[in-house]
């Protein structure tokens, strides 16, 4: 079943490479300055990109645009880039990349930029694998590197240039920005926006916070009551009289599921914790000499804690695929007619789904084997579910 699985997985991730990046109405800036609107592919890049894709309409060619033959492109609502030829320093941040040396090492370079803020001051953001660089201007002065870095004082001791903060205060000088405030301020975006927004505002100009206009809400909790049919096979191996083959039976579960949605490559990806309580009860019976009978009730409350990746099939449908980590808390159940202490294992979770208007949402769910025997020598078992799951997001 589990092979069934992986298979139905990987058939909807190939299916979402072709379909899930979607045209948007965007624009471009030439070399020339001329100005073309059209369509624009957004991959909502997490690093900063060196081409995109262009179409003048929704049934015309796509054309690939570089560095070289566009100046600057943007998609309304969501994001701009522009071009622009900077002093870039890339020491490294992580400890076996940190330099002795406190200066940044800077070297020329030419990027597509992304526009945080853009006003009297602005803002802008490079991305490149694990290196993250900001940078800024005012007016019409050349765009220049906030400079952070981590360097090593001695073989024992890390220390911080935190140089950006006194570019901060020299070029944001405003009545409203006190210097205790720059020195509080963070090497990151929403640090920087902040400071960014509050400066322009402070000098009565106008100003553009992309950020803000891709703002969402990117927390989600949701009620899943669904169905699961479970089986148990234990064996002992010692007296094969003690084994037992319970049927499937069909038993009520019910969880609260926690997202996170990445904010990045247009919102695909997730991260999903789902407390659930659930439970199992069947019985068991076998006649040959004696008539023998046996029964199992047991509850437990499940935590999978699992990544989900979205496929877009329009503005308000969407299928998901998910898998999960699952720990299992149990309590005492009465099994072969008598209480018992379950120690379970950690097993997974691999989940197929369909989700309506960012609300309503359905799932089927596979659970691979799980171990109810842990603290018994001489038992061991194979637990088995697969769910249903229905879902209702509450915000």
């Amino acid at each position: 079943m589990i092979k069934h699985v992986f298979s139905v997985l990987i058939l909807v991730i190939g299916f979402n490479g072709y379909s899930q990046i979607s045209f948007e109405e965007a624009y471009f800036i030439s070399n020339s300055d001329e100005r073309k609107e059209g369509l624009i592919r957004n991959v909502d890049w997490n690093n900063n990109p060196t081409q995109f894709s262009f179409k003048s309409a929704e049934n015309a060619k796509e054309v690939i645009m570089t560095l070289e033959s566009a100046k600057e492109f943007g998609i309304y609502d969501k994001s701009k880039y522009v071009r622009r030829q900077v002093d870039m320093d890339r020491s490294g941040r992580t400890l076996n990349a940190l330099s002795e040396e406190k200066k940044p090492v800077f070297q020329k370079e030419q990027h597509y930029l992304k526009v945080l803020v853009e006003g009297k001051a602005s803002l802008y953001a490079y991305t490149d694998g694990n290196i993250l660089r900001f940078f800024f201007n005012t007016g019409d002065s050349p765009v220049e590197q906030l400079v952070y870095k981590k360097y090593r004082s001695s073989k024992t001791e890390i220390a911080e240039n935190e140089r950006f903060k006194q570019q901060l205060w020299n070029a944001l000088k405003c009545e409203g920005i006190t210097k205790n405030e720059v020195e509080k301020t963070d090497y990151r975006s929403k640090d920087l926006i902040d400071l960014f927004v509050k400066y322009n505002a402070c000098e009565g100009s106008d100003y553009v916070n992309f950020e803000n206009k891709q703002k969402q809400n990117l927390f989600h909790l949701t009620l899943r009551p669904g169905l699961n049919s479970t089986s148990l096979r234990v064996n002992n191996t010692q007296s094969n009289s003690l084994n037992a083959d319970f049927d499937n039976s069909i038993n009520f579960r019910v969880g609260i599921e926690a997202e996170y949605i990445m904010p990045f490559n247009k919102n695909k990806w997730s991260v999903i914790v789902e407390p659930t309580y659930q439970y199992f009860k069947s019985d068991y019976s076998r006649s040959d000499r004696t008539v023998l009978k046996k029964s199992i009730d047991y509850t437990s409350i499940e935590l999978p804690v699992g990544i989900r990746h979205y496929l877009f099939l329009d503005e308000t449908s969407k299928l998901f695929i998910n898998g999960s980590f699952v720990t299992d808390f149990s309590s005492k159940a009465s099994i072969f007619n008598k209480f018992t202490e379950i120690k379970t294992g950690f097993n997974l979770a691999f989940g197929l789904g369909y989700k309506h208007d960012d609300k309503y949402s359905l799932e089927f769910r596979y659970f691979s084997s799980r171990e109810l025997f842990h603290n018994y020598k001489f038992y061991n078992s194979d637990y088995k579910t697969m769910s249903v799951i229905v879902g209702y997001t509450l915000f």
